[in-house]
């Protein structure tokens, strides 16, 4: 399906895109710019809270975006849809594709694909996502989460899915040595009330969710959000239902070919992350990693290179 133009205010005709990109995040984006004050408005909420913010009636998400219904219709029409209907009906089937087994992305990846060596293939679209994911990056966004997390007032916190939670074990493990206050949340349940007993209002909590998306994961959002953190979401295009709960949000391609999705460009965001604080905190950082290095020695924790 074609994009079709959007509608400036003075009814001139603005072509935005020749070809309907992939999702409908991607078309908001890519037209934010030809919208009026109130579609850019409306757009920003959907931008914020998508795909959740579009579920819900025309008359909840009008008043969620401070805008008018008729708004909400104009929108929906100037990005290609017939109407608010169908424009909820395309982002409810991006829901339900987001959600497909491992199963079903094998078989979509094996019809068609090119006649290369897998290593060729898995690099190109791993690439392809690295470029995609940070060409999206807000970095008054980025420098905002970096500048949290290097507050020495707040602690921070971090929690994944199943897959994804060694991605916040992996995290955790490199800034406690960037600050101190910095803590692992057990992707078990039960170890969540203890945690929370301890979280602060100003805490930072970093959760990591992708397809498919974990109860788990939205309940601890949840909770931490209502106890005043500042929730920091990584996850994928298609945007885990915790977002609906975090301050700041960033959105990791994964599509690769394979059954499972693909987690390179979240390990590239957060050891980007890892670095900025770094840098903001380096004095106290250098002392600490120091002492660091005479405990290591003093344990002969590692082995001499003879």
């Amino acid at each position: 399906m074609l994009l079709q133009s959007i509608q400036s205010d003075s009814a001139e005709r603005v072509p935005i895109l020749a070809a309907h990109p992939k999702t409908i995040e991607e078309i908001l984006r890519a037209g934010f710019d030809g919208l009026t004050p109130a579609e850019r408005r409306l757009a920003s909420h959907l931008l914020r809270h998508y795909p959740v913010a579009a579920l819900g009636s025309i008359t909840h998400l009008a008043r969620a975006a401070e805008v008018s219904s008729p708004t909400v219709m104009r929108l929906a029409q100037k990005l290609g849809y017939s109407g608010y209907t169908a424009f909820q009906t395309a982002i409810r089937a991006e829901v339900e594709d987001r959600l497909v087994s491992p199963l079903v992305k094998h078989d979509r990846w094996a019809e068609g694909v090119p006649d290369t060596h897998i290593l060729n293939r898995f690099a190109d679209a791993v690439l392809g996502n690295l470029q995609a994911t940070l060409a999206q990056i807000d970095h008054a966004e980025f420098d905002a989460v970096a500048a949290l997390m290097a507050d020495p007032d707040r602690r921070i916190w971090a929690t994944g899915g199943r897959i994804t939670h060694a991605m916040a074990d992996y995290f955790v493990t490199h800034m406690k040595v960037i600050r101190p206050g910095v803590n692992l949340i057990s992707d078990m349940s039960n170890a969540w009330p203890p945690a929370l007993l301890e979280m602060r209002p100003g805490d930072v909590l970093l959760a990591f969710d992708i397809r498919r998306y974990e109860n788990n994961v939205l309940q601890l959002v949840d909770m931490a959000a209502d106890q005043g953190a500042e929730v920091v979401l990584i996850t994928d295009p298609w945007v885990s239902p915790a977002a609906a709960h975090a301050r700041y949000r960033f959105s990791a391609q994964v599509e690769v070919p394979s059954a499972w999705d693909s987690t390179v460009a979240i390990q590239v965001l957060v050891e980007t992350l890892l670095a900025a604080v770094q840098r903001l905190t380096w004095p106290e950082t250098e002392a600490r990693m120091k002492r660091l290095e005479e405990l290591y020695a003093r344990a002969r924790f590692f082995r001499r290179v003879k």
